[in-house]
């Protein structure tokens, strides 16, 4: 289908690990098709991640927080009349949704794409934009799933990769070696462990840290700092996305529960602990060997929920466990 295609259009607006799992489809038809010209629409908050990245000729940014607010509906309407007109001046012959919901749908066939193609399994009545669908089932791990729309449109995928735009290392990284990164937290609260469960095991384990995230973690950030007896630093809010590659190349690994930074530590080549509760490793745990996964026992998990009342899976993780179970792996 691509074979004689000179550009494509991508529409996978996020979020973080949704994007870094598309990668591999980036790379497989760059690598099968390397004449064509990638076009990707992504959200504002994740652009630098794709900015100047050598797979992808043009970014086209999209402000979809703004357009959810119904205060914003006008300038959202003449943002997205602009998005259109825009689009169809490309004249793409072929335009890819992998994110299949209703926004990105409509995208899809506001870009006037001659083939528009999305997932048979895709949400939010998105299919109804499409013309053309292929099925991949919800059960694939993400990378997986990305992969089967590559192969569909003519790629060979034994080569999976997650190709990242060159990182920019911060001036104060210099000053720090041998260290381990922590995530404190995921977007959903069921996902994240509780915090003194993170500094009873910095206190167990004989590393120096660094602890990661965006400015709504500074908090959670700062309080597992100041219990760290010294041996954790907080740079959460501080990092671009470039910057935070950079700081996961250098670590020696990565504690973190399910959340978009994991995926992109396991781009970056690092080794990542992942503590799973309400979600289901085997669609959205770290991708590749060598990782260590350490599920809740409780027996309702993986339960898929973004709210409960106790938290009881992830409290179910305790540090010994996962003290016990970094030791064993590391040796």
């Amino acid at each position: 289908m691509l074979k004689d295609i000179e550009k494509l259009l991508v529409i996978k607006p996020s979020s973080l690990g949704d994007i870094v799992h598309s990668l591999a489809f980036l790379n497989s038809v760059k690598e099968n098709f390397p004449r064509i010209k990638i076009h990707w629409i992504v959200a504002k908050d994740f652009e630098d991640l794709l900015r100047e990245h050598p797979l992808i000729e043009k970014v086209i940014v999209i402000d979809k927080n703004k357009w959810k607010k119904i205060k914003n509906l006008p300038q959202t309407l003449q943002e997205i009349s602009s998005l259109s007109r825009n689009l169809k001046r490309e004249k793409y012959p072929i335009a890819v949704d992998l994110q299949g919901l209703l926004r990105s749908g409509i995208i899809t066939a506001l870009s006037g794409a001659n083939i528009r193609l999305g997932f048979k399994e895709s949400r939010e009545f998105s299919t109804l934009f499409y013309n053309k669908v292929i099925s991949a089932s919800i059960n694939l791990h993400a990378v997986l799933r990305y992969l089967e729309m590559a192969k569909f449109l003519g790629c060979n995928i034994s080569s999976i990769k997650f190709p990242l735009p060159q990182e920019k290392e911060p001036d104060w990284l210099k000053d720090f070696d041998n260290y381990i990164v922590i995530i404190p937290s995921a977007r959903w609260h069921t996902k994240n462990w509780p915090i003194p469960y993170f500094v009873e095991l910095i206190n167990m384990l004989p590393y120096n840290f660094i602890i990661v995230g965006s400015k709504a973690d500074e908090s959670i950030a700062f309080n597992i700092e100041k219990n760290s007896n010294g041996r954790a630093k907080s740079v959460a809010g501080k990092t671009t996305l470039k910057e935070l590659i950079a700081l996961l190349k250098k670590s020696l690994f990565v504690i973190t529960p399910d959340t978009g930074t994991m995926h992109l530590a396991v781009a970056c080549g690092k080794k990542v602990v992942s503590l799973f509760g309400p979600t289901s490793p085997e669609r959205t745990g770290p991708f590749g060997e060598g990782n260590l996964v350490i599920k809740s026992p409780i027996s309702c998990s993986p339960c898929l929920k973004k709210y409960c009342p106790d938290l009881k899976c992830m409290k179910e993780i305790t540090p010994q466990m996962v003290y016990n179970s970094i030791e064993n792996w590391r040796t």
